[in-house]
């Protein structure tokens, strides 16, 4: 395999991607998925690419090469949504997307012929679901990759009133810039493996630029705030999750997902108590008293935060009645609306859970837990502008104080600590 030869564009492209906020641990299983995705030469040439937006000029200028034919790879790389491309108020602009809610989806958001689908699939399964290096580092930090959405159909009048906008699954595709729909990765990945469950597979969802990317390539069909809204009505009706970004601002994707083929389903109940998505501000509650114990709230659940217990009836010594875990509950409402007697409604957690503002907000924070903040704000490949420095500072000063402290320990930088104290005072 790629990974064996002394050193190859395999191995340069992993050391940069663990320099991302989100990594990719080595193995085995990693080396085979890139070798499937892209040529030596090409990890080699978007190892060397910056972490934020950057032109065809500045790729030209790192890869030493006419600004004509850094565009030429650009864009074929584009083409396989390796990269992201998207256009800009003056200009053209890339990004090199994560490897998880990135090109690890996007490879499988459509039927291909261009590379072995099923052996894809395979060493997919095999890094995220059977090793165990990857989805613990992704989804194990405190600043989760992904949050899950309110099951809207439940929402009493009261529970409306503290339902905020970026919390609905509706709103999003209401305000999104574009819509796009792809095939299911989770899905499509366990169908080659023969173990997908009937759910939909042309059903999940991104927005906003990642959406104008994969329409551009057909790895994604535009669709209208109509049809956005009949697929989550879809979605409702089958019972599956909505799990999407886990930003208030311009989320970029929302997946409907069944507990049996999600990986953030999947790590949920891995992980338990660690969360590895974000949960709503809402927790199930369960009248004792109307509660049959049908069991119904339990075979739904996702992530199995519902199950049956002993009602502790002597007159009824065999009834059961349910119960929630709430350390793993993800709020997410689906049991809920399975209840047949009413027994179970919504309400607001004690606590209102803190979603980051955007993306840079989030990367910044995830960068902090990793310890490679450093990495995000002085990347050497990158020729940052002033704006893109200002957006990332913009967002430490945004956190709380222990972030901050976290950040300018890691950077050791005497003029962030001087920033943050000005901005205090």
């Amino acid at each position: 395999m790629a990974h064996l030869d002394a050193r190859t564009g395999y191995d340069d492209l992993i050391g940069r991607l663990n320099r991302f906020p989100q990594g990719a641990p080595d193995s085995r299983s990693l080396h085979g998925i890139l070798s499937i995705l892209m040529t030596k030469k090409e990890a080699s040439l978007v190892a060397q690419l910056p972490i934020k937006p950057f032109t065809a000029a500045t790729a030209a200028r790192i890869w030493k090469m006419r600004p004509a034919d850094a565009r030429k790879i650009l864009d074929e790389l584009a083409s396989r949504c390796l990269l992201l491309d998207t256009t800009g108020r003056t200009r053209d602009l890339y990004v090199l997307p994560p490897p998880m809610a990135g090109f690890f989806e996007f490879s499988m958001m459509r039927f291909r012929g261009d590379i072995d689908q099923k052996l894809l699939a395979e060493l997919l399964h095999q890094y995220i679901n059977i090793e165990e290096d990857f989805i613990t580092a992704l989804f194990g930090m405190e600043t989760k990759l992904g949050r899950a959405f309110v099951h809207e159909p439940v929402l009493t009048a009261d529970n409306a009133l503290h339902t905020l906008d970026y919390e609905r699954a509706s709103d999003v595709i209401r305000t999104a810039a574009h819509r796009g729909v792809g095939l299911c990765y989770c899905r499509h990945k366990l169908g080659h493996l023969g173990k997908a469950c009937d759910a939909p597979l042309d059903i999940c969802m991104t927005f906003s630029n990642t959406a104008a990317a994969l329409i551009k390539h057909g790895y994604a069909r535009s669709v209208d705030v109509k049809e956005g809204l009949d697929l989550l009505q879809q979605a409702y009706n089958r019972n599956l999750v909505q799990f999407g970004e886990n930003v208030r601002r311009e989320v970029s994707f929302i997946c409907n997902c069944c507990g049996c083929c999600c990986e953030a389903l999947i790590a949920a109940r891995r992980l338990g108590s660690l969360r590895a998505i974000h949960t709503t501000n809402f927790i199930p509650r369960i009248d004792r008293e109307t509660c049959t114990g049908c069991g119904e709230c339990a075979v739904l659940c996702p992530v199995e935060a519902m199950c049956l217990v002993s009602s502790n009836d002597p007159h009824k010594p065999r009834k059961k009645t349910a119960r929630v875990d709430e350390s793993i509950c993800l709020g997410c409402g689906v049991c809920v609306r399975a209840c047949k007697t009413k027994s179970l409604g919504l309400v607001s957690r004690p606590a209102r859970v803190i979603t980051p503002l955007d993306s840079v907000h989030k990367a910044v924070l995830m960068a902090i837990e990793k310890g490679t903040l450093q990495d995000l704000i002085f990347d050497n490949r990158a020729l940052w502008s002033h704006r893109a420095m200002a957006a990332i500072m913009g967002a430490i000063l945004k956190m709380p104080p222990l972030k901050q402290a976290l950040a300018s320990r890691q950077m050791k930088s005497r003029y962030l600590e001087a920033l943050i104290a000005r901005m205090k005072s």
